[in-house]
Parts: C-alpha cells; structure tokens; sequence
C-alpha cells in the first residue's frame, strides 16, 4: 500500500449486493502501485481484481471505466506532487535560502513528493499526448510557484525565472539519473546547493532546522539517514 491513502473509508461499503470486500480505495491504491511498477499497460481491470480477489462488478461500483480509473489516478498525481512543492514555495519565509529549504523538504519526505510515481507518469505521457500536455501543465506550475517565491525575496523577473528552472530541472534529473547517496552526503552538500540557486549563505538555524527536519522524515520513515 502507498503510505498516504487517497481516501478514508471503511473496510467494507454496503452496496445493493451486500458488502464489497475491497473499497475504492483499495482499488486507487492497487492502481497507483501498478503504475509506479508496471506502467499504465499494467492497469487493467481484470488484473487489479485478481489481486484484490474481487469480482469486475465491485470495480464498477466505485469507477464508471477503466478511464475513469486512469483519469483519477492522474488527478491524484497532479494534486499531490504539485501542490506540495507550490505550498513549500509560498510558504512564509525572512530568507529566500529558507524559502529554497522549504521546498526541499519534498525532495526528503516522499509524503509531499513522490518520485516514482512522478516517473511513472512521465513514462505513460510518452504514450498519451493528452497526459503529456497534462505532465507539461504541472511542470510549469511547479516552475511558476518557484518563480514567485524569488520574485518575492527582490530577484528581477528573468533572474527569478532561470533559477527556478534550474532548481527544478536539476532536482528532477537528480531523479531521472536515480542517483543514490547517503543522506548525510546530501546534507552535506546543502549549504553548497543553496549558494548555486540563490547566490546567497543560509542564515544562522536553517541549516540546523532543516537537518532536524530531514532525520525525523527518514527515522520516521525507515531511510538511513
């Protein structure tokens, strides 16, 4: 199961056949694992209800289709990986190398960003020009929201906008290249990575703070740190 399920409901729903064994939920979910590990070819309803050891009718009593599934799956996607990183961007801050942190806690807490299925998406727009232009939306949003937080600490609108891209395309080809390091190497690099976006040094407690933030996300959910 994904850590964060996209609803709360109960075990079983009483429907007009009785009880469903699974909740729609269980199928989102399901669904979103698939992706992430098999791709959009992968998700198909007869083979989620085999898993789930349910009927075909239990999927229809949640999902009008299989695209009515996939459409839901793609909401949930833009919905969570976007609004994160523009809610960190927004976020208050008396510096921009704090602003900049803010939006690195969803490079550390897979709960406000969520790579994989990042990637997953990317893979099933090479197929949909629909998702694509969808995958495009969300990149400049993600990019706009960046903008905004260093038009906001004084950098002139094209300044502002080149950093933000290079902030972000470099975090997702971070991704894209699936490097692997320590986190304390990461940490390490922090204060190097901030001077290269923001041409300024974090002020005195946002290293700190920051740090703390980040061994509490991967103590919390099994990373080495």
């Amino acid at each position: 199961m994904l850590s964060d399920p996209i609803l709360e409901e109960g075990a079983q729903r009483s429907g007009p056949t009785g009880n469903v064994k699974v909740t729609r939920d269980d199928w989102l979910n399901l669904a979103l694992e698939t992706l992430i590990s098999d791709g959009v070819e992968g998700v198909r309803i007869l083979t989620l209800g085999q898993r789930l050891d349910v009927s075909r009718s239990s999927f229809y009593w949640y999902f009008k289709s299989r695209q009515d599934l996939l459409d839901q799956l793609l909401d949930y996607w833009r919905n969570k990986n976007t609004r994160f990183i523009v809610e960190r961007a927004k976020r208050p801050a008396a510096s921009i190398t704090q602003s900049v942190l803010n939006v690195f806690e969803c490079w550390v807490d897979e709960s406000l960003f969520n790579p994989r299925l990042d990637f997953a998406i990317r893979a099933w727009s090479r197929q949909s020009a629909a998702v694509h232009r969808v995958v495009d939306e969300a990149d400049n949003e993600r990019i706009d929201g960046i903008r905004d937080m260093f038009r906001r600490h004084d950098y002139s609108e094209e300044d502002a906008f080149v950093r933000a891209r290079v902030l972000y395309f470099m975090q997702i080809g971070y991704y894209s290249l699936e490097i692997v390091e320590p986190m304390s190497s990461r940490l390490s690099l922090v204060p190097a990575y901030l001077r290269s976006f923001t041409g300024q040094e974090p002020r005195e407690g946002e290293m700190e703070a920051f740090a703390d933030f980040v061994m509490q996300t991967t103590s919390g959910n099994g990373k080495a740190a």
